[in-house]
């Protein structure tokens, strides 16, 4: 008799652990049974093995991978709706931003806010995530740009991760914009990012990878492998905001360092995307900042398949770009917008995202890998990319429990 240590069974599996001509690896009336947090089985019920441990009745409905949101800056103070409604009353940008507006008001409010001030921020945002079905998701720092602050916002992720049901990466993001008045401008701060920000963040065990934002109004080229350099020096992988405004090869300099993710993309050259597939480099996509800012170009999601690149899908939820609490949305969003499929979508917030943070432990259902469910009362998977608004979400299991 098989020791499990419990089983879910009377349910419709999709595995994301399917081939080409079943991607989203699908059991009808299957079974997943865990033992010591790991998934011990999994397959048709006709074929699950004689065991005691306790069963829970899923009554035909969907068990799915735990869903994982890739990219997020889910803690920050403060909140930019009054911006939002200045825009629709016509101001631009720039009038915004003169007036004391845009990120660095965020960074205001999140220099000025306290540890428990971030954190009872962020619980409801992250709450709302794991009720749709997320178990794992990262979190950026990067709304300090001050030693002192990006070190409370990553603190502030890691007590989230111990205070809730969810496995939480973080990312430093010091490298995110200049602040005003910084003596010797982007040089000068590249230089506190790679000699302070880094080392300190690694010492101090707050951050599982090192991002930046390569852009004309942020970080360049050279800039930001100088971030990555020191990354790697301290034994750091790297994620990137990579050719989001323009393309200034954001892309192949990813691929250069064998980041885990390049994120945005949406003026990714053919070569670069070319380049992140050779690497292992994953592709976020995040339809929240395209929807929200109405962008017009969108990510070649075209040459992304034809070279055979790994789309994963997110939220970016964060003040000023896309401030998305759904991931389920942005399901429908990436279909909507960027024409992905049922299944690229799907295996874009499990499997894909799960490479994207560099976690092969997880994103599919299949022995030996951590137990990280989302069931869904739902009829077929394509309704959670379907439906906007609505939540079908009736549990989850973390890690078995």
């Amino acid at each position: 008799m098989s020791r499990f240590d419990h089983i879910w069974l009377n349910a419709q599996l999709a595995t994301m652990d399917g081939p080409a001509s079943d991607p989203l690896g699908i059991v009808a009336d299957g079974a997943v049974a865990v033992a010591e947090g790991r998934i011990a089985w999994v397959g048709p019920r006709a074929a699950l093995p004689a065991s005691d441990a306790p069963v829970t009745d899923c009554g035909g409905a969907w068990i799915l991978p735990g869903l994982i949101d890739c990219h997020t800056h889910l803690v920050f103070g403060g909140d930019r709706a009054a911006e939002f409604e200045q825009r629709l009353d016509g101001a631009t940008y720039e009038q915004i931003a003169r007036a004391g507006g845009g990120i660095f008001s965020t960074v205001r409010a999140t220099r000025a806010a306290s540890e428990e001030d971030l954190f009872q921020a962020a619980r409801p945002r992250l709450e709302g995530l794991l009720a749709e079905g997320v178990t794992t998701l990262e979190i950026k720092s990067g709304y300090g740009l001050e030693l002192e602050s990006e070190l409370k916002m990553l603190r502030v992720a890691r007590r989230l991760a111990a205070t809730h049901p969810v496995a939480i990466q973080t990312s430093l993001l010091a490298a995110h914009a200049v602040p005003p008045g910084f003596p010797g401008g982007a040089e000068a701060y590249t230089d506190f990012v790679v000699r302070e920000a880094v080392p300190q963040a690694a010492a101090a065990g707050l951050a599982d990878a090192v991002d930046a934002f390569c852009e004309g109004i942020a970080f360049s080229p050279a800039q930001t492998a100088r971030v990555f350099e020191a990354a790697r020096a301290h034994g750091l992988p790297v994620k990137l905001h990579a050719d989001q405004l323009s393309d200034l090869g954001g892309a192949a300099l990813a691929a250069r360092f064998s980041a885990l993710s390049a994120d945005h993309l949406e003026h990714a050259s053919a070569e670069g995307l070319a380049a992140m597939a050779a690497a292992g480099t994953v592709a976020v996509l995040l339809p929240g900042a395209t929807y929200f800012i109405r962008e017009a170009r969108h990510p070649d999601i075209a040459a992304m398949r034809a070279a055979g690149l790994r789309m994963a899908l997110s939220t970016d939820m964060n003040p000023g770009s896309s401030p998305a609490r759904s991931l389920l949305l942005m399901l429908n969003l990436g279909c909507t917008l960027f024409r992905l499929t049922v299944a690229e979508a799907l295996l874009g917030v499990t499997r894909h995202a799960a490479a994207a943070l560099g976690l092969a432990d997880r994103g599919r259902l299949a022995p030996g890998l951590r137990a990280d469910l989302a069931l869904y009362r739902i009829s077929r998977p394509a309704e959670l990319c379907y439906w906007i608004g609505a939540n079908p979400c009736i549990g989850r299991v973390v890690g078995g429990a």
